[in-house]
């Protein structure tokens, strides 16, 4: 009769202990495992990689919010090899679909680059944009949102960016040069890339970089 009672209690236990790891796991948020990128790390590759995009598809300024809010999520969502072409690379596709008009779509899924921005390679995370474009080169000054956007619109709401209104260009634009010969990305192992940022030590540098020059790719409009 002892036993059987030990044995009960066992079990009770046992059920409860597994209970509660289920509970911890589904309240871990997005980007909480060892290979998530840190919000830090992951809004400066979405910034570099929406920075391409808002160049190579003539995004307007507003459609260049949304993208980087988009692709902010979506690098928030990776923790693993299984997450890159997951549901939030689906999610994000189904996002940019609702920004983006007919002919920068069809031109978004056309590269690579930007189709497929993210691989996961010897245990770390590698971004194609890298092997099109050197680092630290900026064609526009930060998005708005860039300082005050944490990620989640699309994670609260799948037709969040439906119904958001937004001017969309009617023309093409020219592609910019491809350098082909740039380093091969480095693999992200769950702190920031080597970066503009990381070498020049603050958002302020940024900033410089990005409005250098004729005052950007929006200032031209």
């Amino acid at each position: 009769m002892k036993k059987t009672i030990v044995s009960t209690n066992r079990l009770i236990i046992l059920a409860v202990m597994m209970v509660m790891t289920i509970s911890v796991r589904s309240a871990m948020p997005l980007g909480s495992s060892k290979n998530a990128m840190s919000y830090n790390a992951a809004k400066h590759e979405a910034l570099f990689l929406s920075d391409k995009m808002a160049y190579e598809l003539n995004l307007t300024a507003a459609q260049y919010e949304a993208v980087y809010e988009i692709n902010l999520d979506y690098l928030m969502s990776l923790n693993g090899h299984g997450d890159v072409f997951g549901i939030w690379w689906d999610r994000r596709n189904a996002d940019l679909r609702f920004v983006l008009n007919s002919w920068q779509f069809d031109k978004y899924m056309s590269l690579a680059h930007f189709y497929r921005p993210v691989a996961w390679h010897a245990g770390g995370w590698t971004f194609a944009v890298y092997s099109h474009y050197d680092r630290g080169r900026f064609f526009n000054a930060h998005p708005k949102v860039f300082v005050t956007y944490r990620g989640g619109n699309s994670h609260r709401d799948p037709r969040f960016y439906a119904g958001r209104h937004m001017p969309k260009p009617a023309v093409h634009h020219p592609a910019p040069p491809v350098h082909r010969h740039a380093p091969a990305p480095a693999p992200h192992h769950g702190k920031p890339a080597a970066t503009h940022n990381n070498r020049h030590g603050s958002d302020r540098h940024m900033a410089m970089n990005t409005s250098r020059g004729n005052g950007g790719h929006f200032g031209r409009r």
